[in-house]
């Protein structure tokens, strides 16, 4: 701090969720800066399980201000109908905060979505269907109504008028379904405009405030590098900004404001969806990661397809994000397994890659070149709660070789380790020296 970003290096479904609420601890904001309903955040306080999908993982903290800023697409219904499971379980709300500039999920959106989709047949990219896309697509075509708008009824009926006649247009050329009349979208959006309004503001002034006054800010991203709309693997990506620097437009600061880049690495990797993957396990050993893993989509239930360690996308996304540390999750799953693998380059048509490739075709062809380890003993519960009180040093030689490995290859230190999906199952490594 004063200023740390936590970003995925992989597909997403990394655990940021759980590394942001760790450090959320020490913040006094803390903002995301993109996506949408998309998104899922599990985490495990004790012994509840919390689910979040647009606000900010820093709500679940006493004290901290939790900002959706302007570069998340928001879904109103949805953020109404979280507000009210968090604060069923004794979660305050009042430091959440809204942009006035973030554009909103409309009822169409959805039903384009999910039309574009079928139409692409086979070469669908796996949307969850939520109106993501779309609604990203009308905010760059500024077609897109902002959070700002349903606070003004004048305002968002004159773009409702003239937007709807166009997208019915668009739903009847997909086959798609037409229910809802301008008066009934005017109506509930304007409601929902009454509802959020106490939430709402230039969020964009509060953080620079923040920063500005020697806060603690925590920017929390969503999705991971591979799924960034420039940088990850195209067309199977996300509609957003996913890196770092993402958080300059979806939050409204300046590139000097971001001093720390903790990148979020799960001890394997994982993906949703359609798209290659290079060191994917089919049969027994993915099966297995998958149900020791619990690699379940948070947002979507979607089975997670899983692989080896890939380290030529985490040097990527090291390098897109300027990433200053590692967070390593999701290591206890791999406890019990004799042998490990990890990814080190790629090999295509006779070619030694290093650097992630953009074309799809090569991804397809590319084959991994591994690094073999060896495994280590699975551990009881008891056992979790001794090496955690006792730190780094009482990990398995093994596990240390492996870590080790994943530092010195892509070029940055580990700084958090975790152990399990619970706030106190973590040990953390800054400004460690590294043994044997």
């Amino acid at each position: 701090m004063p200023t740390n970003a936590i970003i995925g290096t992989q597909w997403g479904d990394e655990g940021k969720g759980k590394i942001t609420d760790c450090l959320a601890e020490y913040a006094d904001l803390v903002v995301r800066f993109q996506g949408g309903t998309n998104a899922g955040h599990t985490i495990g306080i004790g012994g509840e399980i919390f689910k979040l999908h647009l606000l900010p993982s820093g709500i679940l903290r006493r004290g901290v201000m939790a900002i959706i800023g302007n570069g998340v697409v928001v879904d109103p219904e949805e953020l109404l109908e979280e507000i009210r499971m968090v604060e069923s379980r004794g979660i305050t709300v009042e430091g959440l905060r809204i942009s006035d500039r973030a554009n909103v999920i409309m009822p169409y959106h959805k039903i384009l979505d999910g039309a574009e989709e079928k139409s692409r047949g086979p070469n669908g990219v796996g949307t969850t269907g939520r109106g993501i896309g779309p609604c990203y697509s009308d905010k760059i075509s500024r077609y897109g109504v902002r959070i700002g708008d349903l606070m003004d009824k004048a305002t968002l009926e004159e773009k409702i008028n003239m937007i709807y006649p166009i997208k019915e247009g668009m739903m009847t050329v997909f086959g798609a379904p037409t229910q809802d009349t301008v008066k009934n979208i005017i109506n509930t959006y304007s409601s929902y405009g009454s509802a959020l309004g106490k939430y709402v503001t230039d969020t964009s002034v509060l953080i620079n405030d923040a920063i500005r006054n020697g806060k603690n800010v925590l920017f929390e991203g969503a999705q991971g590098t591979m799924l960034d709309i420039d940088h990850g693997t195209y067309p199977y990506v996300t509609s957003s900004s996913c890196v770092a620097g993402g958080i300059c437009t979806g939050a409204g600061v300046p590139p000097s404001s971001i001093k720390e880049v903790v990148g979020v690495v799960k001890a394997y990797t994982t993906r949703v969806g359609r798209g290659p993957f290079v060191t994917e396990l089919t049969g027994g050993l993915g099966e297995y990661l998958q149900k020791r893993g619990c690699e379940f989509g948070t947002t979507t239930g979607r089975a997670r397809r899983c692989g080896w360690l890939d380290l030529v996308i985490v040097r990527h996304a090291v390098r897109i994000n300027g990433i200053t540390s590692l967070a390593i999750t999701k290591i206890d799953v791999l406890s019990g397994m004799e042998e490990l693998k990890i990814a080190t380059d790629y090999e295509i048509e006779g070619q030694i890659v290093k650097d992630f490739p953009s074309s799809i075709s090569k991804l397809v062809r590319a084959r991994p070149i591994y690094q073999e380890f060896d495994g280590w003993k699975d551990w009881t519960k008891d056992e979790t709660e001794k090496i955690i009180s006792n730190g780094y040093k009482t990990l398995p030689i093994e596990m240390r070789r492996y870590l080790r490995f994943i530092s010195s290859n892509v070029g940055v230190s580990i700084g958090i380790v975790s152990l399990g999906p619970k706030r106190e199952e973590t040990i953390y490594l800054r400004n460690m020296k590294w043994e044997n």
